[in-house]
């Protein structure tokens, strides 16, 4: 049993070190909470609406950068999990309302309203929709609208997850414009352009102020039968935000009609063409329209330095121990769970092959869907989905490992310790499970590491860890990102192998 002892005070101190250095945000009224889409402009609206709310007096804000699709983002407002996020009429009405039509502001806000949300500070600038192919491809076949598509023959469209299944994307489009029968794959945004340029596909979704469009000599096709609503850029928020932070409140109104097309295309050139920062960018446009006054200092994990700048930024120590949170967290659920499953399956057969078979199956989900279910389950986003998704991640492996590990104890050691006249709890407790602690133990190292990797997706719905740098990496198509994201996972998941090799030693060591 000392085993277990030793995890346990393990990940007690790691979380304990997580919650007194801050990596557990602590939900209080008197903080501002702002979220943003896995997408390279919502980021810099984001960080724009954060530092902007930053300039009230007696104001904390924090963001929530890359929380996921327009759903998530919804529901983490309803919530009550963040408090505001820039979005687009268009996705509003159509997307999250299911209106047939995007319909004036105040007709607008009687639909959310039930939903206890408002929606109100127009930016300045719309951002739509639009397919996109190279420009001599599209010269070549003499393509200029959607409707020319149909002529095309078997073009090849990379369309993002989410265009895909939105209800003002794809399908919707498709219908509209007779275009049944094109392949389709899914691609993420930020590798599109790569995919075009590589003639690996012919046909894109892109958005109007995508800066990509004209350094990677793209034609928008010609909306020709206005398929595609209105995408005027907002502010949603919760209906009680004025109130309960009404300095912050009057901050953000500056922001109405103040940032044009214009602006948000170079801002989003400057972060994916020149590799500047989120924070950066958003702190620079504020203080060149003399916005804010205290917009801090800019900071972030897209930078134009090298790998090793990005890899040490000033967030790593962050992130380091939200990661940690994570993985040991749900590590000692998975023990505490697994290990007693385990001994169950092995004892009682019958009951075993249907816990091992539900423990397999929970391995079968993707892990976004199931991040999104317990999204709906539990009202929330944040740390307590993605650690109830990653314990049922681990249980299969420690489950399996102590069944079988049991199982390979041999009976004459059991009729041993029955001839000493042990009962069963005795019997487990003295000798079946020190016997089997090796196997156990091979079961929950491979449970921790499984969790180090699967933890990077814990971003998607706002738990942080190293994920937020993979994310933010793949909204801009940023390698260094992407890397400096990849590489810390990897070594925590050889530091832990190793700390279970060590323990495993001392452990046989003393036995």
């Amino acid at each position: 049993m000392r085993v277990f002892y030793a995890i346990t005070r393990c990940c007690v101190r790691w979380i304990a070190a997580a919650l007194m250095c801050g990596a557990v945000p602590v939900v209080a009224d008197d903080v501002l909470r702002v979220g943003s889409k896995r997408f390279t402009e919502s980021y810099i609206l984001g960080e724009l609406i954060t530092r902007t709310a930053q300039g009230a007096a007696g104001v904390r804000v924090e963001h929530r950068p890359g929380l996921g699709n327009t759903a998530i983002l919804f529901a983490a407002l309803k919530s009550g999990a963040i408090d505001v996020y820039p979005d687009y009429t268009g996705t509003i009405a159509l997307e999250l309302l299911g209106l047939s039509r995007v319909p004036v502001l105040e007709e607008l806000n009687r639909r959310l309203a039930p939903h206890g949300l408002e929606a109100g500070i127009f930016l300045g600038f719309g951002n739509a929709y639009a397919l996109a192919m190279r420009e001599q491809q599209a010269a070549d076949r003499s393509i200029r609208r959607i409707t020319d598509l149909k002529e095309f023959g078997a073009a090849r469209l990379g369309l993002s997850p989410e265009f895909l299944n939105r209800k003002d994307g794809w399908p919707a489009l498709r219908d509209t414009y007779d275009l049944d029968g094109l392949p389709v794959r899914g691609l993420e945004h930020g590798l599109a352009y790569e995919a075009l340029a590589r003639g690996q596909v012919d046909i894109i979704d892109v958005y109007t102020t995508d800066p990509k469009i004209v350094s990677s000599g793209l034609r928008v096709l010609d909306d020709d039968q206005r398929f595609f609503p209105d995408y005027e850029a907002l502010l949603v928020y919760r209906a009680d935000l004025p109130k309960r932070h009404p300095a912050a409140w009057a901050r953000l109104a500056t922001l109405q009609g103040s940032i044009t097309a214009a602006d948000m295309t170079a801002m989003n050139a400057a972060v994916e063409l020149q590799g500047r920062s989120f924070s950066a960018i958003a702190v620079e446009w504020l203080q060149q329209k003399r916005m804010s006054p205290d917009t801090g200092t800019a900071s972030g994990m897209a930078g134009a330095g090298g790998l090793a700048d990005v890899l040490f930024g000033p967030d790593l120590a962050r992130l380091t121990l939200e990661h940690l949170l994570l993985v040991c967290t749900s590590l000692l659920l998975s023990v505490a769970f697994g290990v007693p499953l385990g001994i169950w399956a092995q004892r009682a057969p019958r009951a075993g092959a249907w816990i091992l078979a539900l423990t397999g199956m929970l391995q079968t989900v993707p892990s976004l869907a199931l991040l999104a279910f317990l999204i709906t389950a539990l009202d929330r986003i944040g740390a307590a989905p993605a650690i109830i998704a990653l314990f049922l991640y681990a249980l299969l492996p420690v489950v399996r490992a102590t069944e079988t590990a049991l199982a390979g104890v041999g009976g004459d050691m059991r009729d041993a310790g029955r001839a000493l006249g042990l009962d069963g709890k005795q019997l487990m407790r003295l000798i079946e499970l020190p016997l089997a602690m090796p196997g156990v133990l091979a079961g929950i190292k491979t449970a921790a590491v499984i969790n180090v990797g699967t933890a990077t997706v814990a971003a998607f719905v706002g738990a942080g860890g190293y994920g937020e740098r993979i994310v933010a990496g793949l909204a801009v198509n940023d390698h260094k990102l992407l890397l400096a994201g990849a590489i810390p996972a990897a070594v925590l998941a050889l530091v832990l192998e190793w700390g279970f090799r060590r323990l495993d030693r001392k452990l046989s060591g003393r036995g």
